[in-house]
């Protein structure tokens, strides 16, 4: 679940516009469109051809790992470098048959990418459920996470040459 913040207790529920949906609403209405993959399928679907895409920013990529070889494409561009029809696309996105298979930390975003990925013509976009974290839990292939830099411990190395005094 993602983080949602503590409701305040002072504060009234506003009254949604007509026509408006929430979240939870859009969610499913994205997920009814998608044929969801659990970790195992995804990870059969990419080593049968299928792109692996990360949508996770960089910095959940570096603390919480990566999986070898999927296509790091955050969520911000992904419409962009997706649309066949669009300059901006990745060499990959070469026609709407692309079986693009979505990734993120823990399968609430992605379901809302693949949907848009849909939306662009797209019509076999998925996503994984449980995202990396549910991918990590079934063993499969990981990389990382990548350690924050930290100072070394160990003195820096004496420079070569003489001593000046």
């Amino acid at each position: 679940m993602p983080y949602l913040p503590a409701p305040a207790q002072a504060c009234p529920v506003p009254v949604p516009p007509p026509g408006s949906r929430g979240i939870d609403e859009i969610l499913a209405a994205a997920r009814s469109r998608l044929r969801r993959l659990d970790p195992e399928q995804a990870h059969l679907a990419y080593r049968g051809g299928a792109l692996l895409v990360d949508i996770r920013p960089a910095g959940q990529r570096a603390a919480h790992g990566t999986v070898p070889g999927a296509l790091a494409v955050e969520r911000n561009v992904l419409e962009w470098r997706f649309d066949p029809r669009c300059p901006a696309r990745l060499p990959e996105a070469v026609d709407y048959d692309l079986r693009v298979v979505v990734l993120c930390q823990e399968g609430y975003t992605s379901s809302l990418a693949a949907a848009a990925l849909q939306d662009l013509g797209l019509h076999r976009a998925t996503d994984v459920v449980g995202g990396f974290a549910a991918w990590r839990i079934a063993g499969l292939p990981t990389l990382g996470p990548t350690p924050p830099l930290r100072p070394s411990p160990v003195a820096p190395p004496v420079a070569a040459g003489p001593a000046r005094h």
